[in-house]
């Protein structure tokens, strides 16, 4: 944040930065309170936020809770990441017409509909752009993706507040969002300090009756993201960890981790990075035309991993690891980067409360990485 870029909104005035989106064409869609959670979903009005409540996660539990106040962000985030705006969940690809010379192959794009997203978080705006680095950078670009991508503008709120699930400041994705977003939000007592992350993002602050933030509000607000970082319980051994999880490949823990997981897919389907999918082909039973489908899968299914005749992860233990291990490993070596942002989305969705910050800490616990680091070895 500067003095130069930031500008000071009064909560009271929130409804103002709906009407500016609006105007431009956008689809505001925010978190609402829906069935004891937040989801996202089309608001239209700074009273479809969950205004006064605020989320209490830990492994395996998830409650809101009513803070008696006017806070319209104080719910961290819900289930949902922001992966379904730009990959979603199940989507056709193709349809398969029978002809009289043969077949015809219609591919399918998704309408390009203009989508604001009012209260995503720097660890979802993080996992985001590890989607765009998978859908977008790689050697084969998704047209689908791209054409959501695209049409989506990110209104992020930096977090003066941590759950007991977060590690985002452990991944270097929050609790501050550095890049990857059009505007961002910080939310203090009566007013919210608000800077543009993008050209997009200029042309909406331009439409708002805003003054510059002081220098003792983006101290106020810099002392409140720092406090929110320190508070968080940090995923230990970073530096060492793409290595210590490829040498851990034997470790005793994958057989105790097992015994927990009950390979529901929770982890894969909450987690903002995870990309595995499979396609489907549904013929018509007039045999006269058909539709090729992407849905999202999971790396915990018994299915993903069969690969011509051999299932190559047959046991949970196979799975278990393999998750793990690509998501704080073979990632880097995949993209340059973790899989991980540290939402602790996973932690939290668990059925069985299992914490990857546990699993890590004890596979490094007995390879000598630790030991290693405190004597000043190599």
């Amino acid at each position: 944040m500067s003095v130069e870029g930031c500008r000071v909104l009064p909560s009271a005035d929130c409804h103002l930065l709906l009407d500016a989106l609006q105007a431009k064409g956008y689809c505001v869609i925010g978190p609402t309170l829906r069935d004891e959670a937040v989801v996202w979903d089309t608001i239209t009005r700074v009273s479809d936020l969950p205004i006064g409540w605020r989320d209490r996660q830990e492994p395996g539990r998830y409650r809101l809770e009513r803070t008696g106040t006017g806070e319209i962000f104080g719910v961290v985030h819900g289930p949902q990441s922001l992966k379904p705006f730009a990959f979603a969940p199940r989507e056709s690809l193709l349809q398969i017409e029978r002809t009289s010379n043969g077949w015809s192959i219609h591919p399918l794009f998704p309408k390009p509909e203009k989508i604001a997203l009012l209260g995503a978080r720097p660890c979802d705006v993080a996992g985001l752009a590890i989607q765009d680095q998978i859908f977008l950078r790689g050697p084969y670009r998704d047209p689908p993706y791209a054409s959501r991508r695209e049409n989506l503008f990110v209104i992020v709120v930096n977090c003066t507040r941590a759950l007991s699930t977060c590690f985002c400041s452990s991944m270097k994705t929050g609790p501050r969002a550095q890049t990857g977003f059009d505007l961002a939000l910080t939310e203090l007592d009566d007013v919210l300090l608000i800077e543009a992350g993008s050209e997009a993002g200029k042309a909406i602050l331009t439409a708002l009756p805003m003054s510059p933030a002081s220098e003792a509000l983006l101290a106020k607000a810099s002392k409140r993201i720092d406090a929110c970082a320190e508070s968080q319980t940090r995923l230990q051994e970073q530096e060492v960890l793409p290595q210590a999880l490829y040498d851990a490949h034997d470790h005793q823990r994958w057989d105790e981790v097992a015994s927990r997981c009950l390979a529901c897919t929770n982890c894969t389907m909450v987690c903002p990075t995870c990309f595995c999918h499979t396609v489907e082909d549904r013929p018509a039973l007039d045999g006269q035309h058909g539709e090729r489908t992407r849905l999202w899968d999971s790396c915990f299914t018994h299915e993903h991993g069969y690969i011509h005749g051999k299932n190559i992860r047959p046991t949970i233990k196979d799975r278990y690891r393999m998750w793990l291990t690509h998501k704080f490993a073979a990632w880097h070596d995949q993209f340059g980067m973790s899989g991980c942002v540290g939402c602790g989305r996973c932690i939290t969705w668990c059925p069985v409360g299992i914490d990857v910050r546990e699993e890590v800490a004890a596979l490094l616990a007995s390879d000598g990485h630790s030991a290693a680091r405190r004597s000043g070895s190599p």
